[in-house]
């Protein structure tokens, strides 16, 4: 009877995973980076991919916007920002605990993402565009004029940290895999939404939205669903975020990050989900690491020898890094004819076919 269960569980994990690319890919990058810690590499490190786990729930959620219903975000820092100062606010003036502040901040991005996208709907193309980058700048005023409860400038510094019954170096380590387990049960759920029925639906609003509204699609409905779930995921990341770094100030708000998730989007493969992540750690990485850590380029150098990485990668792989890397796995995986399998395989072929 166990013997029967395993099998099934082997029989599907599997049919589930081992041979679908994208999820092999997901996986494999899921146990490198469970398995990180043990080389016991220093607390800068770690912190590093600690961020770059949040960015990659960040990008994750502007890729289903946009990747998957076609609304061009260009002010998507908002959410981030708005998970970062309510987690902040609360914490500072209420001084409610953490794992309250969260699902609460949680909750505005939420709430905020089905306010903004009323009349973000009302707009398409460049105009979407333009509309919710301002968004983000109109926050940004509110935060300076407000300098009382948000302290302008200064930000707010001092938020409680996850873990800080831990010694110093057991916070990042636990911080790193805390954080880990957040993108990917984050993951799942974003890539089970998009490859749902109600992905779909998002996908040929992408396609054609028109045909969509003549087949009886509610477009309205699932693109501020979109718009929903993408505010949902984004400020947990900004709330999260802010107290790792123990700090909310207007950096969560910069229109730098709302470019930059574009960049990890195209770089890792637009509409797929898991091509922001790889996208976003692969870039985390050579950004804040390689080229600062090992080599230590200078900052003017180190943006130019960045920004001519990405280009050449975007020029030779369009489609994004981690869509070509499942290409090639599905292209390996495809059938080959039995007389290419080897002499010991035809012979146990032939046995077979005699039975």
């Amino acid at each position: 009877m166990v013997t029967g269960y395993f099998r099934r569980a082997y029989s599907s994990f599997v049919a589930h995973v081992l041979d679908i690319p994208p999820r092999l890919l997901a996986l494999l990058l899921f146990l490198l980076l469970l398995s990180f810690p043990i080389v016991n590499p220093p607390s800068s490190t770690l912190l590093i991919l600690t961020t770059a786990s949040l960015l990659a729930i960040f990008a994750a959620s502007w890729d289903l916007l946009v990747g998957r219903t076609g609304q061009i975000s260009l002010g998507h820092a908002l959410f981030f920002g708005i998970g970062t100062y309510a987690t902040g606010l609360l914490s500072y003036h209420l001084n409610w605990p953490i794992w309250v502040t969260i699902p609460l901040s949680v909750l505005v991005g939420f709430l905020a993402a089905v306010l903004i996208g009323f009349p973000c709907l009302r707009v398409k193309g460049h105009y979407l565009a333009l509309v919710t980058m301002a968004f983000p700048i109109i926050l940004i005023g509110l935060i300076l004029y407000f300098k009382n409860i948000t302290r302008g400038d200064a930000g707010i510094w001092g938020l409680p940290k996850f873990f800080p019954f831990l010694p110093y170096k057991q916070q990042f380590i636990a911080e790193y895999y805390f954080t880990l387990l957040l993108l990917f049960a984050s993951g799942i759920i974003l890539y089970k939404i998009a490859n749902s029925k109600t992905g779909m639906v998002m996908v040929s609003i992408l396609d054609d939205e028109l045909a969509s509204k003549a087949c009886g699609v509610n477009i309205t409905k699932y693109k501020l669903m979109a718009f929903a779930i993408s505010g949902i995921f984004a400020s947990l990341a900004g709330s999260v975020n802010a107290h790792l770094l123990q700090v909310a100030n207007l950096a969560s708000l910069r229109v730098t990050l709302s470019f930059m998730v574009i960049v990890w989007t195209i770089f890792g493969g637009l509409g797929t989900i898991y091509g922001p992540i790889v996208g976003v750690y692969i870039l985390q990485v050579l950004d804040q690491y390689v080229l600062t850590k090992i080599v230590d380029v200078p900052t003017p150098w180190r943006i130019i020898i960045y920004s001519a990485i990405v280009i050449v990668f975007v020029l030779k792989w369009p489609r994004g890094l981690a869509r070509f890397v499942t290409d090639k796995q599905e292209d390996l995986e495809e059938a080959r004819d039995i007389d290419e399998r080897g002499p010991r395989i035809w012979r146990t072929y032939k046995k077979k076919e005699k039975k």
